[in-house]
């Protein structure tokens, strides 16, 4: 696996103290050996120091691990991606409701 690649991909990765992700300038390849990375970062905000260990395989996922049922996984994988008006209809939904979650979800 390419280190340019693994930057990027812990790039992504938030500082435990402060939250800022880190620069990929920041982020040093220690050691790597069968799959486990060790890399050193760097925060650019607070300026903490770590280590992260990481297991890192190439491949494709073979099967996807999930709680929801077929019919579930089917139908919120095919439909499309929130959009606008959902986040607009969803605001208006919450700014009037008054937190009663065993109405809403009774079967009455």
């Amino acid at each position: 696996m390419q280190e340019a690649f693994l930057r990027r991909l812990f790039a992504k990765v938030s500082c435990g103290v402060c939250g800022q992700k880190y620069d990929t300038a920041n982020i040093r390849i220690l050691d790597q050996e069968d799959g486990l990375w060790v890399l050193s970062v760097h925060c650019s905000s607070c300026g903490t120091q770590g280590l992260i260990a990481a297991v890192v395989q190439e491949g494709n996922i073979s099967e996807v691990s999930t709680e929801l049922t077929e019919a579930e996984y089917t139908r919120f994988t095919s439909s499309g991606a929130v959009g606008m008006d959902d986040v607009i209809e969803m605001h208006g939904f919450l700014k009037e409701f008054d937190g009663d979650f065993s109405g809403l979800f009774s079967e009455e």
